[in-house]
């Protein structure tokens, strides 16, 4: 039942054009991932279930507002129709604080290192869908400055953040943000490309996870172990890792490349240049991954 109201809050949302429609796709979506993350009876699990649940329910609150607002404005409840600036902007808001984006990305690190891994896999991939299909419905109402702004913001945040991580599900947690900051600056100019970059987090994401899972690895020091009894596991992580940062020639670094491509082509260039400098940042936690896992505990060593 769980599953299946997770499934269906995430369809419902993605397939309304109705603002109140979308609103209770989200909460049946919230309220049914909340027993899968306090399912581990510890005191960590139940703290990250309520700051997930206060986080989840603010957004919600300030979801409704926008959306009231605009009804009140322009008589109207669609999606695309979402015309008031202010409307606009605190959906906007409301939606990045569902995503964990900057500035408003606290919660994340903290939930995603109080639950398992494989919820910590849902929460950074499958509860991100809805949130990104309405920022992309109403994105030619968003003003750019805005969005272009929170990206750059999460992209330096998850490039800081993951710097000194030993925990692995706060290093992804941070990568998750990093990532997102790439979608969300991007959606301003192309929402088709930044749904993609986004679909290609998620692919390179899950096999992370799973592989983390199949081999208990939730810090840097049990994947350092790792190489003895899983040795093709333990270079795919790294790989895959390396394939997040966007490093070339890796499947991570096609999108980034079209969105400073695009960048470029809208005469961006100091934010294109400020995205890469960034990127650099989150690339060290990524090289510091790999070199931990393939330089000092590969046999040769």
């Amino acid at each position: 039942i769980i599953t299946l109201s997770i499934i269906m809050g995430t369809i419902m949302t993605m397939s309304s054009s109705n603002w109140l429609m979308a609103w209770i796709g989200l909460e049946l979506n919230m309220l049914a991932i909340l027993p899968i993350i306090s399912k581990p009876k510890t005191t960590r699990a139940s703290e990250a279930t309520i700051k997930y649940f206060l986080t989840q329910a603010i957004a919600s609150a300030m979801m409704l507002l926008s959306s009231t607002t605009n009804a009140w404005q322009t008589g109207s409840w669609d999606i695309l129709e979402l015309k008031n600036k202010f409307s606009t902007t605190i959906m906007t808001l409301s939606l990045m604080m569902k995503m964990g984006a900057a500035p408003i990305h606290f919660w994340l690190p903290e939930v995603l290192q109080g639950t398992t891994l494989q919820t910590a896999l849902l929460i950074t991939t499958w509860q991100k869908l809805a949130p990104i299909s309405l920022m992309y419905m109403i994105s030619n109402n968003i003003q750019p400055a805005l969005l272009m702004s929170a990206g750059i913001l999460s992209m330096i945040v998850g490039g800081l953040g993951g710097i000194n991580q030993t925990q692995l599900r706060k290093t992804m947690a941070y990568s998750s943000i990093n990532n997102l900051g790439w979608t969300i600056m991007i959606m301003a100019l192309s929402p088709n490309l930044a749904v993609m970059n986004i679909f290609i987090y998620m692919i390179m994401t899950t096999p992370i996870f799973l592989m983390m899972t199949s081999t208990s690895t939730k810090t840097l020091q049990n994947l350092t172990t790792t190489w003895t009894t899983s040795t093709a596991t333990t270079l795919s992580i790294a790989l895959l890792m390396l394939s997040t940062s966007g490093l070339p020639p890796f499947t991570g670094f096609l999108p980034k490349m079209l969105a400073l491509n695009e960048l470029i082509t809208q005469k961006l260039t100091t934010l294109a240049t400020l995205a890469i400098m960034t990127s650099l940042v989150s690339l060290l936690f990524y090289l510091r991954i790999t070199y931990l896992i393939m330089v000092l505990t590969s046999p040769m060593t």
